[in-house]
């Protein structure tokens, strides 16, 4: 019995023997694959590409915070009141025009579109914030009053006979583009008579909503002053067209970070942190269209689109979109990282595994989750500050631990604060992304450069065999 067990024995510790053979030889082969230089950059390639799959899956995660903000700001301005672009007023003076002859003579129903000759528009918006959730959408409350001055409508360009003008259907049409949010029954002052305004867009009006007023028996004289009060809500943005042939504008609100749009900026303009101050003078001859037009020959509603001016209501940063900027940023940062890392390995002889590449990779990624989840409850800057910050802690700390040495992970912890700190600049100098971007990658090439300068490339994996001997 015991010489039975003499002879088992030795088999089961040989089988054992041979499987740690085995065992070492495998690991012998796979230190060896990685104790090549350019297989280890063909790893630390595969890994950037793999750490790929967490940001797709960020990008689709901003996507659907932005959706869901839009959802937010869908239901406030829907009840409140809508971004809103008054087009107007605008004189419409229906006439006859005859074709054929004798028998055949038949008159069609035609008519004309004529634009005041002075325009002034003043108000103030009374802005506030509203919410739902964790989305906040400015809203205003416009209190308007629109004035000028029409001249007695020319027909004569159009060969148009006086008795075939039909004075008495005459309309004064005012687009709006949320009717639902007026908050006053307005009365138009037409030569100091009041009339009040009807809803819709009239007999010749567009397709565009808004109020009018029908002017029988008001159309005596040859000039017409008008003023006409609004006050309407709205929400992040009012847009106006330069109707006249010299369009005066003033326009004041408590909102602090207005951007004003469209193709004239403010003559003159004053903000502070109690709201801003902007006026316009804005001539007819910068439009692309005339003062008059009939509906034969109309004017294409993309011109007087495109003469809309007038001021957003904008937050000073739009969160998803920096940080929808900021995560087309991570592979350029994974690369100059992992970089770093490979220096190391090359210059002190030191051997990372590619697993605590992809810790790195993944922490780095992490930031992204932080700043978008951070910048929807206290702001895109100090989100990007204390999501920035713990990074660069944890794979500090991380470094000092793989790299076996303080100083050389706080080299890795300054390479993290100073990529973090060349992104603000380029998220917040969108114009000169481009330029700060080239001179970067230019400074960091040139640093590796001058780091491996003496490195004899053909001997380091010998090297690094003989000293593992």
């Amino acid at each position: 019995m015991f010489a039975m067990r003499n002879q088992v024995i030795p088999l089961w510790i040989t089988d054992k023997a041979l499987s740690h053979k085995i065992m070492n030889a495998q690991n012998n082969i796979f230190d060896r694959i990685c104790a090549s230089q350019f297989t280890r950059i063909l790893i630390v390639c595969f890994l950037i590409l793999l750490l790929q799959i967490p940001i797709v899956f960020l990008l689709s995660l901003v996507s659907d915070r932005q959706q869901l903000h839009r959802v937010a700001v869908s239901d406030i301005t829907s009840k409140w009141g809508e971004q809103q672009t008054l087009i107007g007023p605008q004189l419409v003076v229906p006439y006859r025009k005859w074709s054929g002859s004798g028998k055949t003579l038949r008159s069609d129903m035609k008519h004309a579109t004529f634009l005041p000759e002075t325009l002034q528009l003043s108000g103030h918006l009374e802005s506030e914030t509203r919410y739902r959730g964790l989305f906040k959408v400015p809203v205003y409350r416009a209190n308007l009053e629109i004035s000028g001055e029409f001249q007695r409508p020319d027909f004569s360009t159009w060969g148009i006979k006086a008795e075939d003008i039909l004075w008495d259907d005459t309309e004064l049409a005012l687009q709006i583009s949320d009717t639902s949010a007026i908050q006053n029954q307005a009365l138009l002052s037409w030569n100091s008579s009041k009339i009040p305004l009807a809803p819709g867009k009239g007999k010749f009006g567009s397709n565009r909503p808004g109020v009018h007023v029908g002017l029988r028996g008001k159309m005596q004289g040859n000039a017409f002053k008008f003023v006409l009060p609004l006050e309407l809500n709205g929400s992040e943005r009012i847009n106006l067209a330069p109707f006249g042939k010299v369009t005066n504008t003033k326009l004041t609100s408590n909102w602090s970070d207005p951007s004003f749009q469209g193709p004239w900026l403010p003559e003159n303009r004053q903000i502070t942190a109690e709201g801003f101050e902007a006026s316009w003078n804005i001539p007819s001859l910068g439009r692309s269209y005339a003062q008059q037009w009939n509906n034969e020959q109309p004017v294409a509603e993309n011109l007087i689109a495109d003469s809309l001016f007038g001021v957003d209501l904008i937050a000073p940063v739009d969160n998803y979109r920096m940080v929808n900027r900021s995560i087309k940023y991570n592979f350029l940062f994974l690369v100059l990282t992992f970089a770093v890392f490979w220096l190391f390995e090359v210059i002190v002889r030191l051997r990372v595994h590619p697993l605590q590449y992809l810790m790195i990779g993944t922490a780095m990624c992490m930031f992204y989750l932080l700043q978008l989840s951070l910048s929807e409850h206290i702001g895109f800057q100090i989100a990007y500050l204390v999501a920035s910050g713990a990074v660069v802690v944890l794979t500090t700390t991380y470094s000092i631990a793989v790299l076996k040495a303080s100083q050389r992970g706080g080299t890795i912890g300054v390479t993290q604060a100073m990529l973090y700190g060349y992104l603000y600049i380029v998220l917040a100098h969108q114009s000169y992304a481009l330029l700060i971007g080239s001179i970067g990658l230019f400074l960091f090439l040139a640093v590796v450069m001058y780091l491996t300068r003496r490195i004899d490339w053909f001997n380091l994996n010998q090297t690094t065999d003989s000293e593992r001997a």
